[in-house]
């Protein structure tokens, strides 16, 4: 999908000259735009807050160690394990240009293609560490009531981010996509190069 304002330059792996008229153009998001970016902090910045706030008032200090899992698993290696094999890993940028992991460095090699059983491994193992961290220290706080708020928008973090955003997305590697089989074929079409990696057959 073309986001308002962006050029019709398709991107870096696809061969067709322009965006427009685009089969795969209603449904699946290949440009990143700001506004993206808006949408998808306001979903997930709030389970991060509350988490926050639960951790501070019961050891303040327990912060750190959290926030460094945070920037090292966002920020280096879900960017090794999935993002690499995302198309826009592939553009010509030297940080990531997506809503979800914006201004990363692009410290590893492109690897267009489903993630390996490891990867996928270290990929939930991040996502259970970082958001069950805060999860004992509500408990050990006995903090009931930001407890279930920090539950209610965890659950709503990740609804909202399957609906609008993994429905869309162009990473098919990601065990979170959701988008549909047809609309992938008609993104391999015009990406042979991530076709091949895939092993896709793009015949109608």
């Amino acid at each position: 999908m073309k986001s308002p304002g962006l050029s019709n330059k398709p991107i870096a792996s696809c061969t067709s000259a322009t965006c427009e008229n685009c089969p795969a153009g209603n449904t699946l998001h290949c440009h990143f735009s700001r506004r993206d970016l808006m949408y998808f902090l306001f979903i997930a910045v709030p389970p991060f807050v509350i988490g926050g706030v639960g951790i501070y008032i019961t050891h303040s200090w327990m912060l750190v160690p959290w926030l460094v899992m945070i920037i090292g698993f966002f920020g280096f290696i879900e960017i090794r394990v999935m993002c690499s094999h995302c198309p826009h890993y592939a553009e010509p940028d030297r940080s990531l240009r997506c809503w979800a992991n914006y201004g990363s460095p692009k410290l590893w090699k492109y690897r267009p293609g489903p993630m390996t059983l490891m990867e996928k491994v270290v990929f939930w193992g991040g996502f259970i560490s970082i958001w069950g961290y805060p999860l004992l220290f509500l408990l050990l706080g006995l903090q009931w009531f930001l407890l279930i708020v920090y539950v209610l928008f965890c659950a709503g973090f990740f609804i909202a981010l399957r609906m609008f955003f993994c429905s869309q997305c162009m990473n098919f590697a990601c065990p979170l996509n959701t988008v549909k089989y047809e609309t992938r074929r008609l993104f391999f079409e015009r990406n042979p190069d991530i076709a091949k990696a895939w092993g896709a057959d793009i015949k109608a």
